[in-house]
């Protein structure tokens, strides 16, 4: 599993139909590039969501046999995105 942001909704009107009417979305992993992530959850820009590469994707998405390399199985009710500091913090303490 990996964490992303969501950027975007792409829009494709020719698709082929093992895609049936799924969403697909944008999505940013955090100092990365961009990918395609299919929707099943209902996500919207600014969305930080936990998503699943591989054969996990073909399954989250509804049947092995789905054309998905990425698919997104959860919105993040909060993340920060900034690095933790409890290292530094755990040295002060000592």
């Amino acid at each position: 599993m990996k964490i992303f942001q969501v950027e975007r909704t792409l829009v494709a009107t020719a698709r082929i139909s093992q895609l049936e009417n799924r969403r697909l979305l944008v999505v940013r992993e955090r100092g990365g590039g961009r990918q395609v992530a299919v929707d099943p959850v209902g996500c919207k820009p600014g969305d930080w969501v936990i998503a699943v590469g591989s054969s996990a994707a073909k399954d989250a998405a509804g049947h092995k046999d789905y054309p998905s390399d990425l698919t997104i199985v959860g919105i993040i009710d909060y993340w920060d995105e900034t690095p933790s500091t409890a290292p530094a913090r755990a040295k002060e303490l000592a």
